[in-house]
């Protein structure tokens, strides 16, 4: 069972997508995420993308945090019904259509992204299966869709290699949680200069 743990929403019950194809974010690990995202004073009037959303717990979180629009990205049918339950759930809590859900794969929905459009935090948490070389496409992929100061944040099994930056982000930190590693990255200032 998850749960909101902060924000307007706190303390709600999430909707959880059923068997064992999701791997949900453990409540240690999320706490400590959003910690970290707080003292970085990211979330609020943030636009929020969550890549991989699985139930869109994440994503959920961001919204009942003061997040200004979160976008929840979900090729899997079981795992974007979840999603789209909890993003209604979450929005009748905020009396606003802050969650949207996109039933599409991370390739297929950056790549359809207008120019101009900016992103404040991404989340990206794939299937631990998912290849480097996707997931470096993927980052390449979102590069040019990030606002000045925005952060990625990319989870993983603590057992894989760092993610293969692209030329435009860079690695500020990661932290190991037992079984997960989180790494966290920003856009290289020379390119907004």
């Amino acid at each position: 069972m998850s749960r909101v743990v902060a924000g307007a929403a706190g303390g709600m019950t999430l909707a959880n997508v059923p068997g064992t194809a999701t791997r949900p974010t453990t409540d240690r690990v999320k706490e400590a995420l959003f910690s970290r995202l707080e003292s970085y004073d990211v979330i609020h009037d943030a636009v929020v993308l969550d890549l991989f959303a699985g139930s869109g717990a994440l994503g959920a979180e961001c919204a009942s945090r003061g997040a200004a629009r979160v976008e929840l990205v979900e090729l899997a049918e079981k795992a974007a019904a979840v999603c789209r339950r909890n993003a209604e759930m979450i929005n009748s809590v905020l009396r606003r259509a802050v969650v949207q859900v996109h039933r599409t794969g991370a390739e297929g929905y950056l790549a359809r992204l207008q120019e101009g459009r900016h992103y404040n935090l991404v989340l990206i948490d794939p299937p631990y299966p998912l290849a480097e070389d996707k997931l470096a496409e993927i980052l390449a992929l979102l590069e040019p869709f990030l606002a000045e100061g925005s952060v990625v944040v990319v989870e993983r099994s603590s057992r894989s290699p760092e993610p293969c930056w692209p030329a435009g982000l860079e690695c500020f930190s990661g932290r190991k949680y037992g079984e997960t590693q989180l790494w966290f990255a920003e856009p290289v200032l020379s390119q907004h200069e």
